[in-house]
């Protein structure tokens, strides 16, 4: 598979329902501790869409079919983030972000992360060409997210408490990070996945 496998929709409110439903599948919830109101729904996702928050939220698409979730930032316009990580890594000028889960479980555990990551890698590189790294904190518990990490080219380069979005987390977070310098990601072989349709 390669990254072309993949298309990133700029979220609507279109996509709020997928959005709820795989917030609410059990896998995305332990580590998405998100309410999932209507309210709630259009609180959290609302404000990239209207230009309130300044994150890019995206719907991952494969095949046509919507699979999972991706939004990117840059961590300067989060200066609390950027407090609480630099008193754990060094964070270089220009750096981003990004948060992700795929939500159809018939696609974990089948490399579709890793590849999803990689071919998203190359969309920041391509739209952000300023953009020095990416650096991404995960609870250590979440061992799915930051071995698709670590496959998909970034490097652990600390490990420290910040606050958890579960609080049954003690906060403990792997940090990692891909240089845009260090080259282009690898393309990385999943599994085919044939997501919920309903």
């Amino acid at each position: 598979m390669s990254v072309d496998d993949f298309e990133f929709l700029r979220t609507t409110r279109d996509h709020f329902p997928q959005l709820q439903k795989w917030l609410r599948e059990p896998h995305v919830a332990r580590f998405w501790n998100h309410e999932t109101s209507d309210a709630d729904i259009e609180r959290d996702f609302g404000g990239s869409i209207d230009g309130t928050e300044p994150c890019e939220d995206f719907v991952v698409l494969r095949g046509g079919r919507p699979l999972g979730f991706i939004q990117r930032y840059r961590l300067a316009d989060y200066p609390e983030d950027v407090e609480l990580l630099t008193a754990l890594v060094e964070v270089p000028e220009g750096s981003m972000s990004i948060d992700y889960f795929i939500g159809d479980p018939q696609c974990t555990g089948r490399g579709v992360g890793t590849a999803m990551i990689s071919a998203f890698v190359e969309k920041c590189r391509a739209d952000a060409p300023n953009a020095s790294a990416i650096i991404v904190p995960v609870v250590v518990p979440n061992r799915a997210s930051w071995r698709a990490l670590e496959k998909a080219g970034f490097r652990r380069v600390g490990e420290g408490f910040l606050p958890p979005d579960n609080p049954i987390d003690d906060g403990t977070h792997y940090i990692s990070r891909l240089d845009f310098r260090n080259g282009p990601s690898r393309n990385i072989r999943a599994d085919v996945c044939e997501p919920h349709t309903q």
